[in-house]
């Protein structure tokens, strides 16, 4: 088949790697940079010069001569090259593979993250033409079982399946019905385990890397169930992230299951009902970071609410005294309206929102809440994307910045970290090159990066670890024994800034900075607002790596916030609560509402009822997942949407509002 089952097929996207008004030697060509791009070019000038013509870097792209396009797009072995000398061979030095060839050897290597990276810059995908994306031959297509091919079952949400599975019994012949029977019986089990967990909108052919964490974690969840395994520990982190509060109920049920069958569950979680349900809680703090650590209350949840140390018990015992925003803002009388939304499942007429509002788009998992507002809103507000999804949205000039903060990783670069990203870092190296120690010695700016020779420890190149190759384990990372994980010369670390080097900052967490560079005044701003949005805890020279989904999004959250105010900004945040204590999410909503009051509008895809209570509309997509949602169920003020019966959002908002009174 010419997909090979992957029911797409690559092709290199050359607008995206040649630019031709650039030449080579100035980037024209992406896939080539930095010092690959300069051994690759002495390459082709060497290639040129043993071929009889010249190669000229400094050419633009879109005034090279045919040889020379053959060369540089597919190499001297390429039959394109190889009719222009059928002759003569290439010697050593000048066997230029091709910027073509080179971009499908590494994507054919790389299947992994960077391959998916590469794909993403200078790959485009389409429908294989044989089998329409379906992954499987005609003749396969062709086979039909109670009224559906393979290929229309797998492409139907889990929900879907499960009714089907379940009619299987009356739609099949009587006859061998008998040796069916185990398949009969197992599918709609293991259909209604996945189900339980809230994962009914999933299709089954949905890719397993395009999961997020939380719905891995649940899909891993429910195949456990069904393996009959006693006397297991599991454990298992935040498993309602992403989950909304309907759906808790069916996790919390799984989990028992599990415990029912001899089994511990260890869950960290900072959800209300999953603390409720557990038989003992054990709750560490009181703080973050170097203020935290300690155990300060377990056993029920009566015990923690007893504890004067515990967070948790706190916000337990003040939880039915909480009262909801005694006024909700009205904004300033403008919409942004989207007419005829039509995307994936969404399928809604018209949806305002209101401008210099707190706005939240809620919905069970799968309803369409992202593809509304991120597929949808963000895109047709850009001018660089056509208008898809809709035929009209109003408003837009009402808003002069569109700010988007999702959930995306915030890269795989090993030595970028959280001070290098927040820009901390830039300030930090000037801050301890204007010391006199330094002047003295004469280091500069440069000496204190971890990222260029010069102060650096070359032996780690700044890492502060080596790589080890454990062959088929991952790599094992152990500390510079020449600078003791340290990063720095000996020369550079003996500057100080009240008693401090540049790499004893590095080790420090954000909130123990503070009080060091509060005086800073080009640091002070963003280490207040990182503190702020919960990230004290951060240490600054922790890779962005390890850092959550929820938490890079903070973090770009900060960075904004630190900025000077925009006025008549739009901007849209993918669950910000994710991985936030209740007591967390009260101090993100003051910095949200700081947002709105200088006149911008805030828009937030969310579960957690603790800040979709704080807002001052809701907009609710359902009333299901998958194709059962995507329609606009209920809008209005908190309290308008939990009057609404259809709403499941508005089930538990009339809950959680009654509590409050």
């Amino acid at each position: 088949m010419t997909c090979s089952g992957l029911g797409h097929v690559a092709s290199i996207n050359e607008e995206a790697v040649f630019n031709q008004e650039l030449s080579l030697q100035d980037g024209g060509v992406a896939s080539l940079h930095g010092v690959h791009r300069d051994i690759q070019t002495r390459i082709l000038v060497a290639a040129g010069k043993h071929f009889g013509f010249d190669f000229d870097p400094a050419q633009l792209l879109k005034d090279y001569g045919e040889i020379q396009r053959d060369l540089l797009y597919h190499g001297v072995e390429s039959d394109a090259f190889k009719r222009h000398f059928p002759d003569k061979k290439p010697i050593q030095g000048t066997k230029f593979e091709g910027v073509i060839p080179g971009l499908w050897r590494r994507y054919k290597e790389k299947e992994g993250d960077t391959g998916a990276q590469e794909k993403e810059g200078f790959f485009q995908e389409k429908l294989c033409p044989d089998c329409l994306g379906t992954r499987l031959k005609k003749e396969v297509r062709l086979v039909h079982v109670a009224g559906a091919s393979i290929a229309e079952v797998s492409d139907w949400s889990l929900s879907d399946v499960f009714e089907w599975t379940n009619g299987l019994q009356k739609a099949l012949p009587k006859e061998g019905l008998h040796l069916l029977e185990p398949i009969l019986h197992d599918m709609p089990t293991r259909l209604k385990r996945i189900l339980d967990v809230g994962l009914g909108y999933l299709s089954l052919n949905r890719q397993t890397v395009s999961l997020s964490g939380g719905e891995a974690q649940r899909l891993r969840l429910a195949s456990l169930l069904g393996s009959g395994l006693t006397g297991v520990l599991y454990i298992l982190d935040e498993p309602t992230t992403g989950l909304h509060p309907r759906d808790t109920a069916g996790l919390i049920r799984v989990l028992q299951e599990l415990r029912d069958l001899g089994n511990t569950v260890l869950v960290i979680e900072h959800d209300i009902d999953m603390m409720r349900a557990a038989d003992h809680v054990i709750d560490i703090g009181p703080g973050a970071g170097l203020q935290g650590g300690t155990v300060v209350g377990e056993g029920s949840l009566e015990n923690l609410m007893s504890s004067e140390l515990s967070v948790t018990g706190a916000y337990l015992r003040n939880e039915r005294m909480q009262t909801s925003a005694p006024s909700r803002r009205k904004g300033n009388g403008q919409y942004i309206t989207i007419n005829n939304a039509k995307s994936r499942n969404i399928d809604i007429s018209s949806v305002s929102i209101p401008l210099e509002c707190l706005v939240a788009v809620t919905g069970v998992s799968g309803s369409g809440k992202s593809t509304l507002v991120f597929d949808i809103l963000a895109q047709g507000g850009s001018k660089e994307h056509k208008a898809e999804g809709y035929s009209e949205i109003t408003g837009f000039d009402q808003i002069g910045h569109i700010v988007i903060f999702d959930q995306s990783p915030m890269g795989r670069i090993q030595r970028s970290n959280v001070a290098t990203y927040t820009d901390v870092f830039s300030h930090l190296r000037k801050l301890f090159a204007g010391l006199p120690e330094a002047k003295e010695r004469k280091l500069t700016a440069k000496h204190f990066s971890f990222n260029t020779p010069g102060g650096r420890c070359e032996t780690c190149q700044g890492l502060g670890v080596l790589s080890v190759d454990m062959n088929f384990l991952p790599d094992l990372e152990v500390k510079c024994p020449d600078c003791k994980g340290r990063r720095f010369t000996n020369e550079v670390l003996q500057v100080q800034y009240k008693g401090l080097s540049i790499s004893d900052v590095l080790n420090m967490s954000v909130q123990e900075s503070l009080p060091i560079l509060k005086d800073e005044a080009k640091m002070a701003g963003i280490i207040e607002m990182l503190c702020e949005v919960g990230l004290g805890y951060l240490h600054w020279g922790q890779s962005v790596k390890t850092l959550s989904g929820g938490e890079g999004q903070r973090i770009r959250l900060a960075k904004e916030l630190s900025k000077p105010s925009k006025h008549h900004t739009l901007y849209l945040l993918d669950e910000p609560t994710t991985g936030l204590h209740p007591s967390d999410i009260k101090q993100l909503q003051v910095l949200l509402d700081k947002l709105v009051d200088t006149g911008n509008t805030v828009v937030v895809v969310e579960h957690s009822l603790e800040l979709i209570r704080e807002c001052d509309w809701v907009i609710d997509i359902g009333p299901e997942g998958g194709d059962a949602g995507g329609e606009l169920v209920a809008e209005g003020t908190p309290e308008e949407v939990a009057k609404v019966k259809s709403s499941y959002t508005g089930m538990f908002l009339k809950r959680i509002l009654a509590e409050g009174i």
